[in-house]
């Protein structure tokens, strides 16, 4: 997959608007704080797939600590795997409309079974307008450069939207799994690169 620009600033039209992943910085922490509130003003128990501790996390500062030390693995807690993350920024008026992390490997006894190489959620507000699919295809290109070949992303077996965000970025199912941690199926895909 080819993107334009820089690593973490390619862009594509969707629905007439772009957008573009970036690192996350204190440019966007009043926006990051919203994109949390809306999510639990939203549904305080829907999983903020990709985002982290970030439901956790009272200020933008503390949040963009954790996601820096994600960055390498001397720095990356205990338990974790390094990644990136990235803020997908509509163009148009600066705006986070949606989070995505790549996890550099998945060995790991969650990861590798149903967590994956990507985490992403877009913004309660900003669903059904294409930015999963966007965000996904920048964010492979972001692990094809990495040097991976193929990656792992899996969606819960009742997530209908995230499936076909997956398919739309070449995903191949493989077989579903049972999430303990959970409680339900997870389809698991590969994506080869």
């Amino acid at each position: 997959m080819r993107g334009k620009g820089k690593e973490g600033e390619k862009n594509m039209e969707m629905s007439g608007e772009k957008i573009k992943l970036l690192r996350p910085s204190m440019d966007y922490a009043e926006d990051i704080m919203k994109y949390r509130q809306e999510f639990l003003a939203n549904n305080p128990d829907e999983d903020m797939g990709g985002t982290g501790n970030l439901k956790d996390c009272e200020k933008a500062e503390d949040w963009l600590l954790y996601v820096e030390a994600l960055k390498r693995p001397e720095t990356c807690p205990e338990g974790l795997v390094d990644s990136d993350t990235y803020l997908a920024v509509r163009e148009s008026d600066n705006k986070i409309v949606g989070i995505i992390e790549f996890r550099h490997h998945i060995d790991h006894p969650i990861l590798g079974l149903w967590g994956g190489h990507i985490g992403y959620c877009v913004r309660p507000c900003e669903r059904r307008k294409g930015y999963a699919k966007e965000m996904l295809r920048q964010n492979l290109v972001n692990c094809q450069k990495r040097g991976l070949s193929r990656v792992m992303i899996t969606c819960s077996e009742t997530n209908i939207a995230s499936e076909k965000t997956i398919l739309s970025g070449g995903g191949k199912y493989e077989k579903t799994v049972w999430s303990e941690e959970l409680r339900t199926y997870m389809k698991r895909f590969w994506i080869a690169l």
